[in-house]
């Protein structure tokens, strides 16, 4: 049988085709994505290096490094001083640390990007950061949350199986660790992994990652991460990966790259034998 199809549904069906795949034809156009690292606390000259290797390996992710060396609670970025600092980008991955930076307008840079569309990923200490005003940036990431306990292991149970994030995900026992409290769970937000932690003197139980909407963007967060060898934990990284993957409409209903968003194949990573990518966008101030 012989089908006509018409010029306006041929001339749909190549713009889809063409804003999903590459000039090849042969695999869709890598997720872009901007990893931001830097601030207190945090080995994160080993960390965005584990982060981008561990992600790559199990999703189509082209990632830029934008990291700086200030180690303390006032680190900056210069980015994020022009609003159009998220151009061209699908996903932010916040793995800052840098709870003393207030002002307004510099906030709001950040804020407005992904109010607009850019998804984003929150990593442990993003959670403490840019403590504006009326808590917009707790209701960009879902929870607000104001500290933690010791460094002990933490109980991380699965809570909602049905979610795409979760799916292929089993609970595990993560060597010390901060467990960051819980102040108050906004509407937007949908728990999907809780946290129990025996400190000596109580038993602490809160929510460890979860999903957001937060303006035109989907957002995944979680509190984990503190230490450069539970990021390198594969399990650690299949639950970023997946969150990376749902927030830009990537994962399948049963927690898998859509077809040709696979990476390049999981391999352990020796937090001890890294070597820094060259990455010429790999700076900030």
């Amino acid at each position: 049988m012989l089908v006509r199809i018409g010029m306006g549904a041929l001339a749909l069906l190549f713009t889809v085709s063409s804003l999903s795949f590459g000039a090849d034809g042969d695999k869709p156009k890598p997720i872009k994505a901007m990893l931001i690292t830097g601030g207190c606390c945090h080995d994160y000259a080993k960390q965005k290096e584990v982060l981008k290797k561990g992600i790559q390996q199990r999703a189509l992710v082209d990632i830029t490094l934008v990291h700086t060396a200030d180690t303390t609670t006032k680190a900056r970025f210069e980015m994020y001083e022009k609003a159009d600092w998220a151009k061209g980008y699908d996903v932010v991955i916040h793995d800052e640390c840098s709870s003393d930076v207030k002002e307004p307008q510099y906030v709001e840079n950040i804020l407005n990007a992904h109010k607009n569309g850019v998804a984003a990923v929150n990593l442990h200490c993003a959670m403490h950061c840019y403590r504006i005003e009326k808590d917009e940036w707790f209701r960009f990431v879902g929870i607000h949350s104001t500290g933690h306990g010791p460094q002990k292991p933490i109980d991380i149970t699965f809570l909602d199986r049905d979610h795409a994030v979760t799916k292929g995900l089993e609970n595990w026992t993560t060597i010390n660790e901060e467990l960051y409290n819980n102040v108050k769970l906004f509407d937007s937000a949908k728990p999907l992994a809780r946290g129990r932690q025996d400190t000596g003197k109580k038993v602490d139980d809160f929510i460890v990652a979860w999903a957001n909407e937060y303006g035109k963007s989907r957002v995944f967060s979680t509190t984990l991460g503190h230490n450069t060898a539970t990021v390198a934990d594969a399990r650690y990284l299949d639950l970023v990966t997946h969150g990376l993957l749902w927030s830009v409409g990537k994962l399948t209903p049963d927690g898998k790259p859509m077809p040709g968003y696979e990476g390049t194949g999981v391999q352990p990573i020796d937090i001890n034998n890294l070597t820094p990518e060259p990455d010429p966008k790999a700076s900030a101030k």
